[in-house]
């Protein structure tokens, strides 16, 4: 299942097939897909990700995170919209901070191009047979 991150975009956990010489790895990966204002991305590129249509795509979950720290859900939902409407305004500035997600990995800009770095521990996380095939394909 994908999660909708309203005004930045979707993240979601994809299977892959890989076809090794011996053998045929069938790998979990994570994937993002950048939903943004495309004012915010004047000069910026990004890899276009398509999301697969058989992935069900749920809202982010602000009762779950409120759970997780103790602040009331309606905080929760403020405080995520305002760090996505902070983080559009410093893109359309023409600044490009690193956007990091706790155990997932980091939004981030080089080179005029925008694209998420899934931490190593986050796709081992999710493959446990096959994680170096994961890691190379991520």
């Amino acid at each position: 299942q994908g999660v909708l991150v309203p005004g930045l975009g979707t993240f979601a956990v994809v299977p892959e097939q890989i076809n090794g010489t011996e053998e045929v790895y069938v790998v979990r990966r994570p994937i993002f897909q950048l939903d943004m204002d495309m004012s915010c991305l004047r000069e910026l590129v990004f890899p276009t990700v398509m999301m697969p249509g058989d992935i069900e795509i749920m809202p982010l979950d602000y009762w779950w995170l409120s759970q997780a720290n103790s602040f009331p859900p309606d905080v929760v939902r403020g405080c995520v919209e305002e760090t996505i409407l902070l983080y559009s305004f410093q893109l359309r500035d023409g600044q490009c901070p690193a956007f990091a997600f706790e155990n997932i990995g980091i939004l981030s800009c080089q080179d005029n191009v925008l694209c998420m770095q899934f931490h190593c521990s986050c796709i081992a996380g999710l493959e446990s047979r096959d994680t170096w095939v994961a890691l190379l394909l991520t």
